[in-house]
């Protein structure tokens, strides 16, 4: 698990929490099971019926993978780039057939593969960097779910509410059972606005973070074979991928 995204939500839920317990609240007052279902459901059949079954089929795919640590490791890639490019320029391209075999990322690996067959260095910037547009393309319709989401969730908040106000008219001949009623009635407005604020845009979000960094690091495998193919000098390499991968504290951060 990825301490970031967890860890924020969990820190909003808290101070959410606490603020309304310091004010004398109830915690458990606001979980009514009809706005949760409402809330959680309507927002999900809004988000469906705004997209294509395909992309709700994977909704489950895409929180596993906002609440995931993504797999970044760029100084190994560096590492793996300059000692194949060392070998390829001692011993030729073809020496690295079963080197690649043995590559762990499989953009680079099949990178690789396509320059030892002997394919044109554009062409092969080409087919690899066509497949950085399509990542992109796809991981933009999985955040765009989570947006959509996010704004989908507060109005379905409302609706909640209103159905809540029509229940209290229609109870306005027992005043003792008005105040339940009514607090009963805002509390869609709070799951929409909290689920909206604390859970579908920071997943949003974090898909597209998680995104602009697995694409930076398929970039940095393009430059490393394209090097490789052009039997570039293994310290210089080494140091023209090492001046796209953002400094130390920076990648930690992310």
């Amino acid at each position: 698990m990825d301490p970031a995204s967890l860890a924020g939500m969990g820190l909003a839920l808290v101070a959410i929490f606490v603020s309304m317990i310091m004010e004398g609240g109830d915690p458990m007052s606001i979980f009514l099971l009809p706005p949760i279902i409402l809330v959680i459901f309507g927002t999900l059949g809004a988000a469906m019926a705004g997209g294509i079954l395909k992309d709700t089929i994977g909704l489950v795919g895409l929180i596993k993978r906002a609440t995931l640590s993504p797999k970044i490791e760029s100084g190994q890639m560096i590492d793996v780039v300059v000692r194949l490019a060392d070998r390829a320029r001692r011993e030729g391209l073809l020496a690295l057939e079963d080197e690649a075999k043995k590559v762990d990322d499989p953009f680079l690996r099949k990178g690789l593969e396509l320059a030892i067959d002997g394919t044109d260095s554009d062409e092969v910037r080409e087919i690899l960097e066509s497949e950085i547009e399509t990542k992109r393309k796809y991981d933009k319709v999985g955040a765009k779910i989570f947006t959509d989401m996010g704004g989908f969730a507060p109005t379905i908040g409302i609706i909640g509410t209103v159905l809540g106000l029509v229940h209290v008219l229609e109870n306005l001949s027992d005043p003792s059972s008005l105040g339940h009623l009514i607090a009963g009635a805002f509390v869609a407005t709070l799951f929409g606005v909290l689920t909206a604020n604390v859970i579908w845009l920071p997943m949003a979000n974090r898909l597209k973070r998680i995104s602009e960094l697995e694409c930076e690091q398929m970039q940095l495998a393009v430059e490393g074979v394209l090097a490789i193919q052009a039997g570039s000098n293994p310290r210089l390499v080494a140091r023209k991928l090492r001046s796209l991968v953002p400094p130390e504290p920076e990648r930690k951060a992310a």
